[in-house]
């Protein structure tokens, strides 16, 4: 069980955002290199997906420069990913945004849950990695406390719409307006989409979480009774005006 007296933390600039370790366990030797290589996990992304460096080789493959086959592995993992997640959501997730090859929609928690993966596999059991505000989650916050999160409201600077408690490995993503106002397009309409303020979605890995988060936003009207369909996901969604609904088991973790 997590021992609060000991842990260890960390903050890193990556990919555009801030990746933050809460790792809740001792920190053996095991876990400190796990962190490292965590670390180095994110900037090698970077390096491989980042849309705004021509040497990347997601913008060379974009530009024709290279082909799948010249890429590395997880160029092609992240690819199939995508496309599943375009499937779930009847195309409202798209790896084409605005007619251009960019799956940051997907990466980011890709990355994230990759990192967290890293440190699990070194014997960290209690763990929460922040990745721009999407989380990943395992074990306990502390020997007899769960974690617990809160989820920004994005009417109210500073407030929050509601808190996530996590007992169990969870992963948690947030779309929204308050970070980088609207900037969701609608892949069918190639228009923002404007009908929530935010949609939270919870989930058992921050991959699809994530991903699903971004195309309920996309999708709009109809986000409600797709997200009640998924297996395994509850939402919580802020609209401009102020009202929130959310899925019918999403109680189980939100106040």
């Amino acid at each position: 069980m997590p021992d609060t007296a000991t842990g260890l933390r960390h903050t890193e600039h990556a990919m555009g955002t801030v990746f933050s370790f809460d790792i809740r366990d001792r920190p053996t030797t095991a876990v400190h290199r796990a962190l490292a290589k965590a670390v180095r996990h994110l900037h090698r992304v970077d390096a491989v997906f980042s849309t705004y460096r021509p040497d990347s080789h997601i913008s060379r493959l974009d530009r024709g420069d290279i082909r799948l086959g010249d890429c590395p592995p997880e160029v092609h993992e992240v690819l199939s990913l995508c496309a599943r997640a375009s499937h779930d959501s009847d195309g409202y997730f798209s790896v084409t945004p605005g007619g251009t090859l960019d799956p940051s929609g997907l990466v980011k928690g890709w990355a994230t849950e990759a990192a967290s993966d890293i440190l699990h596999e070194a014997g960290a059991r209690n763990t929460c990695v922040n990745g721009g505000g999407d989380l990943q989650l395992r074990g306990r916050a502390s020997r007899s406390t769960p974690w617990r999160i809160g989820v920004a409201d994005p009417l109210r600077p500073g407030g929050l719409a509601t808190v996530v408690t996590a007992r169990h490995g969870l992963a948690i993503a947030t779309s929204g307006t308050a970070e980088r106002g609207t900037h969701i397009v609608d892949p069918h309409g190639d228009a923002p989409a404007t009908t929530f303020a935010s949609v939270t979605v919870v989930g058992p890995r921050l991959t699809m979480t994530d991903t699903y988060a971004t195309a309920a936003f996309a999708r709009g009207d109809g986000a409600r009774d797709w997200l009640e369909g998924l297996d395994g996901y509850e939402a919580l969604a802020i609209l401009p005006d102020g009202r929130q609904w959310r899925t019918a088991g999403f109680s189980r973790f939100g106040s």
